[in-house]
C-alpha cells in the first residue's frame, strides 16, 4: 500500500464527506476508496472513521491522524510543486474562509483575480456565517472580523470595519416613526438581530461627530425586534424589504448606500471598530500559495 496515497485519499473522503464524493474526484470507485482507508486502518492499528449508512464521522484517532496528515499531504504537495515548477508558479489547492455574504460580495471577485494571476492555483471557497474550525476543515486562510479567541492561530490585520445602523429610504416615514438621534432611542425600533454577532442584540456604539456626547463616547444597547437570523444575506434583504433597522457593515450595502436607497438610521454614531484580519493555522503560514493569496487580499480588502 502506498501510504502517502492512503493518507492523501483520507483527507480528501473526511473534507468531502463521503467515499464516493472523493472517488468521483480521484477517479476512481466508492469500492476502491473504500478498501484504500480500510487499508491504511489495518496498517495503523485504529479505527480512523465511523461508518453508517448516513454519515462518515472520524473517531477521536482519526481526528488526531487527519490533522497531522493533512498537514503533511500538503507539505509534500508544496515541496513538489516548487521543485517541479519553480517557486514563481504557484499550484494546488487553497482552501479559503469566510462569512457567507462577505464572502458572495467581496472575496469571489478578489479569488478570481488572484486565479487569473496564477493559473496553477485551485481555490475551495468555503462560506459559512457560522464558526469554522481552521484545522478541522483543512483552512489554509479565513478573513474574520474581530479579536480572535484562538491564540494558536496566525493572525494578520489589513483593515477595520465599523458598524452603523441602516435604514430602507423612506422607512421612518412610512412608519411613522421619529428617526433615533442617540442609541437608546433604538429600543423603541424594529431591529434585525444578526444572531452570529458575538454580543447578540447588544449593539456597542461610539460618539462621532454631531452626537450629543464627545466624540469617542461609548455607548451600548439591548435592541429588539421582529426578526433574528444568523444569515447576513437575511439581514441584507430584511432592509431592502423595508422590514426594520440593521446594524451592519457598510460594504453591506456599498451600492444602494451610494444611490440612496439606504440610509443611515443613526447618523451620528458609529459602531466600535473592529479588526478585519487574515487567519492561518500556524503550520501553513509560510506557504507561498497562502503568502502570495494572503498579499492579494490584503490589498484588495485594506481599509475595509
Amino acid at each position: 500500500m502506498d501510504r502517502l496515497q492512503a493518507m492523501q485519499t483520507l483527507v480528501r473522503v473526511v473534507e468531502l464527506g463521503s467515499f464516493s464524493a472523493a472517488a468521483r474526484e480521484l477517479g476512481s470507485t466508492q469500492s476502491a476508496v473504500s478498501k484504500q482507508v480500510a487499508a491504511l486502518e489495518k496498517q495503523l492499528g485504529a479505527q480512523l472513521l465511523a461508518r453508517s449508512t448516513r454519515a462518515l464521522k472520524l473517531t477521536d484517532a482519526g481526528a488526531r491522524y487527519v490533522e497531522q496528515a493533512r498537514r503533511l499531504v500538503a507539505e509534500i504537495a508544496e515541496a513538489e510543486s516548487e521543485l517541479r515548477d519553480g517557486e514563481h508558479r504557484l499550484q494546488g489547492w487553497l482552501r479559503v474562509a469566510a462569512s457567507g455574504t462577505f464572502g458572495r460580495m467581496k472575496l469571489v471577485p478578489l479569488v478570481r483575480s488572484f486565479l487569473v494571476a496564477h493559473p496553477g492555483v485551485k481555490v475551495d471557497l468555503r462560506l459559512d456565517d457560522g464558526y469554522i474550525d481552521l484545522i478541522e476543515h483543512g483552512i489554509d486562510v479565513a478573513v474574520r472580523i474581530g479579536e480572535q479567541a484562538d491564540s494558536g492561530m496566525v493572525a494578520r490585520r489589513i483593515g477595520t470595519i465599523r458598524r452603523a445602523v441602516v435604514a430602507r429610504r423612506g422607512y421612518f416615514e412610512q412608519r411613522g416613526l421619529a428617526p433615533p438621534r442617540e442609541p437608546a432611542d433604538l429600543q423603541q425600533h424594529d431591529c434585525i438581530v444578526y444572531s452570529e454577532l458575538r454580543a447578540g442584540p447588544i449593539w456597542h456604539f461610539e460618539a462621532g461627530p454631531g452626537a450629543d456626547l464627545p466624540p469617542g463616547s461609548p455607548a451600548s444597547v439591548r435592541v429588539a425586534g421582529s426578526l433574528r437570523t444568523n444569515s447576513g444575506e437575511a439581514v441584507r434583504e430584511a432592509v431592502l424589504a423595508g422590514m426594520g433597522l440593521a446594524f451592519a457593515p457598510g460594504w453591506l450595502f456599498e451600492a444602494e448606500l451610494a444611490s440612496g436607497e439606504v440610509q443611515p438610521g443613526l447618523p451620528h454614531w458609529l459602531g466600535q471598530a473592529l479588526p478585519m484580519q487574515l487567519v492561518s493555522p500556524p503550520q501553513r503560514r509560510l506557504s507561498g500559495k497562502v503568502r502570495a493569496l494572503g498579499e492579494h487580499l490584503a490589498a484588495g480588502l485594506a481599509g475595509g
